[in-house]
């Protein structure tokens, strides 16, 4: 999987880290192997442009999720072999660590913990999931929690490359 994290920020981020959780992301969500995507960590100020641009709202928001090939989360096979779907490019995140900053103790957690989320948050609207109604976001929030949760548990001490997926 090829993830491209680019700091356009200004701020102290832990971009590998990121291209990590990314990647575990995609893993997990059992994306082919050949899929890519990139995030772009920006200001409130471009974040607001991109806000006011695509979706018509004025102001800064925390992320933006940008899907190109229309890519899906893979499937377990009846024969429990892994369908890793087709390849592509996923597409973009925009996500503003000022902002997850701002709104990270409201959630009572630190920035750190907020831009993860985000990140996490963001993949999944590449792969179609929204919160519109209460059952996608039931749904979608479900998902995210069990990824943040396995992640952490993952970066607590086991390998955070290895091939292990969301069931």
């Amino acid at each position: 999987m090829n993830v491209d994290v680019l700091d356009e920020s200004g701020t102290d981020v832990d971009v590998v880290g990121l291209t990590q959780l990314c990647r575990f992301v995609m893993r997990r969500m059992r994306l082919h192997p050949g899929t890519e995507m990139t995030m772009r960590l920006v200001d409130p100020e471009t974040i607001a442009v991109l806000n006011e641009q695509w979706m018509g709202k004025k102001g800064p928001t925390d992320v933006l999720s940008f899907p190109m090939d229309e890519l899906s989360p893979g499937r377990v096979e009846a024969d429990d072999e892994i369908d890793d779907g087709e390849h592509g490019y996923l597409g973009d995140i925009a996500l503003s660590p000022q902002v997850a900053a701002q709104q990270a103790p409201a959630a009572g957690h630190g920035t750190h913990e907020e831009i993860e989320l985000l990140t996490t948050h963001g993949i999944l609207h590449l792969l179609g999931y929204d919160h519109a109604t209460a059952e996608e976001h039931a749904e979608m929030f479900g998902i995210q929690g069990r990824l943040l949760l396995e992640w952490h548990r993952t970066a607590a001490g086991e390998d955070v490359e290895s091939e292990g997926r969301l069931t």
